[in-house]
């Protein structure tokens, strides 16, 4: 894992569909879950989703606390 992805979590959006303009450590867990069960897309979104996926599924979502502090 890149650790860089950790910050790009709490600053890149999500660019279409029903939570576009939502940063992707935002996004709710289920539609995390729907492209973890249909397929992540491919590049760096699909990674980030990904990512975001496992910290969700594993009650890491505060480790993203400091991360969003300095991002403000």
């Amino acid at each position: 894992m890149n650790p860089e992805n950790l910050k790009k979590l709490v600053e890149v959006t999500m660019p279409y569909g029903k939570y576009k303009g939502r940063i992707i450590a935002d996004l709710p867990g289920n539609y995390l879950n729907w492209f973890a069960a249909k397929g992540f897309p491919d590049g760096n979104l699909g990674q980030l989703l990904a990512l975001m996926h496992e910290l969700d599924h594993n009650g890491l979502k505060p480790l993203l606390d400091p991360l969003r502090k300095e991002n403000r």
